[in-house]
């Protein structure tokens, strides 16, 4: 029992530290926790509907044999990537749209790093049980923080919609909506290909893509970030105190 709990601890914590840094860096208005916590929620339901759906999905697919070019990008993308990122996209959606704290871009961020963080913590639970200590160590690092960093990427576009709803522009909203979709997709069946290859060279490759992952999504949380305070979505979103503390520090 006591190991069962240390390792479901293990898998839990790196997204709620994800979800943390990211909380942390919402500098204008902090967003209502009871929100984070239904967009968490959200993303659980997704990941157990990403599962079924990935199972049903598959019979309708070629078969080739584990470790091929050809089963790698047809697991990663025909499955994985396709069906989770989507299936991410309606939790935040769902969860999130509508919502009248929805007033800055960087909301978005905050938004997509929890339903995303939610859909991870409940993979990496299920993973960890089945496989252990050497498991819940890599994935820590690596399937957790792709999952948060394709919802940072997921929340910038899904902010641009909202922007382009507000202002009534219904083919720029389309076109960011599209795009908070198939970036992440194309980042997670990048990732997965990588890895279902298991070759060094994928191996290295893997290691390398990580990396630039983690240095694209941290600059992006900070870009969007320091200019949140001029990104409201209306005009009396934007604090006066906050716009003259910024003039101010810029003297």
């Amino acid at each position: 029992m006591y190991l069962t709990n240390n390792l479901t601890a293990l898998a839990i914590i790196p997204g709620l530290l994800l979800i943390l840094y990211v909380y942390g860096k919402d500098k204008v208005e902090k967003e209502p926790l009871p929100l984070i916590f239904k967009l968490v929620l959200f993303g659980v339901i997704s990941c157990i509907l990403a599962g079924e759906a990935e199972s049903i999905a598959s019979q309708f697919l070629p078969s080739y044999a584990p470790g091929t070019l050809e089963y790698a990008l047809t697991t990663s993308f025909c499955l994985a990537a396709f069906w989770e990122e989507i299936l991410k996209f309606l939790a935040l959606k769902l969860g999130s749209w509508k919502h009248p704290s929805f007033n800055y871009r960087f909301d978005g961020i905050v938004y997509g790093v929890s339903a995303a963080v939610g859909f991870a913590v409940f993979e990496n639970v299920m993973y960890v049980a089945q496989y252990g200590l050497q498991t819940a160590i890599v994935r820590a690092f690596t399937a957790v923080p792709l999952h948060a960093f394709c919802g940072v990427f997921m929340g910038v576009f899904y902010s641009y919609a909202k922007k382009a709803s507000v202002l009534g522009m219904n083919g720029a909203k389309f076109g960011f909506n599209v795009l908070a979709l198939i970036v992440p997709m194309l980042i997670h069946g990048c990732y997965d290909t990588l890895a279902f290859l298991r070759t060094e060279a994928s191996t290295y490759g893997l290691l390398v893509f990580v990396v630039i992952l983690y240095i694209s999504a941290i600059r992006t949380i900070k870009k969007n970030s320091a200019e949140d305070y001029k990104a409201g979505f209306y005009p009396a979103a934007r604090p006066i105190e906050y716009d003259v503390r910024f003039t101010d520090d810029n003297n």
